[in-house]
């Protein structure tokens, strides 16, 4: 696949300053990427621009940047929560035949960090890296109703079903805080339905949601009271063990 070279250079400029302690100045940087020191100072400084290098102004050289802790450790509580909370997308995998979902708010959405996929034939997959909408998906009404996420100002609608009035969404969210889960009634997807709780750290604060989602033809009404009674029990019993530190 091709490349976009600008952005392959200013990559590469991360990975030279990693491997450099003191860091490097235009010239060198030029040098080791083969451009001109015209060229090579455009990148270093729309990389400073966004905190991904900064500039010594006595010595003149670049070294890496604070956006990048900032980034680190951000993946580093991913990964320490996607560990914590893995048992818990088991057990709700197990207990109810669906596929088990973990996100977090990023961006204006609801981003799926963690999967624990259903054995079934049918069944509904979010892959990793997946961004939904907040205001139609259990997932990301759980990051709404719990202020992890801010209110998008649109509200599209995906199916018949998509709450798109404001005011009404935002009464339905104080429902979804009260009793503490969130259903996702084919809003997104027709034929899907989903079910989520908050997941609370070490300080009782919400840091992301946990759920289901499955087929409509088997999270039925009938169904869909047991296996909220799950989902609520697995996600207390999460929040009671204060496990999360993120």
């Amino acid at each position: 696949m091709k490349e976009i070279q600008s952005l392959a250079r200013g990559l590469k400029i991360l990975t030279i300053l990693s491997q450099s302690a003191e860091g490097c100045g235009i010239t060198e940087l030029a040098e080791l990427l083969n451009i001109d020191k015209a060229s090579a100072s455009r990148l270093a400084a729309t990389l400073a621009n966004y905190g991904f290098v900064e500039k010594d102004d006595a010595t003149r050289l670049y070294r890496l940047g604070p956006t990048l802790l900032t980034l680190s450790r951000s993946m580093i509580d991913q990964y320490s929560l996607i560990e914590q909370v893995r048992p818990f997308l088991r057990s709700m995998m197990e207990q109810t035949g669906e596929c088990a979902h973990l996100a977090v708010s990023s961006l204006g959405s609801a981003l799926y960090i963690a999967q624990e996929e259903s054995p079934r034939t049918l069944r509904v997959n979010a892959e990793v890296g997946t961004m939904n909408p907040l205001h139609c998906t259990a997932l990301g009404k759980i990051l709404l109703a719990f202020d992890v996420a801010e209110l998008p100002a649109e509200l599209p609608a995906y199916t018949q079903h998509t709450i798109t009035d404001r005011n009404t969404l935002l009464e339905h969210l104080k429902a979804v805080h009260d009793f503490g889960y969130a259903l996702d009634m084919e809003e997104f997807d027709i034929d899907i339905r989903c079910i989520a709780v908050p997941v609370f750290n070490v300080r009782k604060q919400v840091v992301a949601a946990i759920g289901i989602s499955g087929p409509a033809s088997r999270l039925t009404d009938d169904v869909l009271t047991e296996t909220i009674e799950t989902i609520v029990a697995i996600g207390v019993e999460l929040s009671e063990q204060n496990l999360i530190a993120v």
